[in-house]
């Protein structure tokens, strides 16, 4: 094992050891943002306004076939590098937005790898959260991923996220689109008794992908909501605060 991955585990492993020690209760109304697919109005709309709102988030980074390069509909490795530097957590989101289930273990060490170098090669750290495309999982990548570091992962299924019951490497979420404004203010409204409210946000717009799209009027009155009902709005990785992280094998 190379020095640097030495060094990272070690710190990963103090890491651990300090959060299950002194891991904090859940506040009720606790709600995660996380954005998808490195669409370009995360740069150009969706960044300034979290800003705005004092929000951290996350967003799950791809290059993602067959238009990455289009970058009206994706954006840059530099606008990628910049919401880091803004505050934002950058998180992986495999290489070429590959169902895991579709990959063998090399193929998925490759497409994790990818972009966990192309983070670095911009100035960003090591991811430690993943998200998994398409909401497709399997004991297999859940392994890989934990021996990679990562702590936590997310998939879909439009419920709640309870720490007590669920697997932090299988961490539900709410997709939000056009037309489900009702089924996300409800889902907001069960963040307590220990429970958690997962959103996962695409393109706003997603120029590629119309049937994700949030539209920005819906994306702001969430905001709104968020701040007038003061949530506790955190990123994907400010679970290790309040949940313990899965042991690294």
């Amino acid at each position: 094992m190379l020095p640097m991955q030495l060094r990272f585990f070690a710190i990963l492993f103090l890491t651990l050891a300090l959060h299950a020690a002194d891991l904090q209760s859940i506040p009720d109304k606790t709600v995660i943002l996380t954005f998808d697919d490195g669409v370009s109005t995360h740069a150009t709309y969706v960044a300034p306004l979290l800003k705005k709102y004092g929000f951290p988030a996350t967003f799950f980074v791809c290059e993602f076939p067959p238009d990455f390069a289009n970058k009206h509909h994706y954006m840059s490795w530099t606008q990628i590098a910049d919401l880091h530097k803004m505050g934002f957590e950058v998180a992986n989101h495999t290489w070429t937005h590959t169902h895991v289930d579709k990959l063998n273990p090399t193929q998925l060490a490759e497409q994790l790898a990818y972009i966990e170098k192309k983070i670095a090669d911009y100035g960003g750290p090591r991811p430690i959260t993943f998200a998994y495309p398409g909401y497709a999982s399997s004991a297999a990548a859940i392994q890989i991923l934990r021996g990679r570091g990562y702590l936590f992962a997310r998939g879909g299924e439009d419920r709640v996220y309870d720490p007590q019951k669920d697997d932090p490497m299988l961490i539900p979420g709410f997709t939000t689109r056009k037309d489900n404004k009702a089924m996300i203010l409800a889902g907001l409204n069960q963040a307590k008794n220990g429970k958690i409210a997962v959103l996962t946000i695409h393109g706003i717009p997603d120029y590629a992908h119309d049937w994700v799209t949030t539209p920005p009027e819906v994306f702001e009155y969430y905001l709104q909501y968020l701040k007038e009902n003061k949530f506790n709005v955190i990123a994907f990785r400010d679970l290790a605060k309040y949940v313990k992280s899965p042991m690294v094998r």
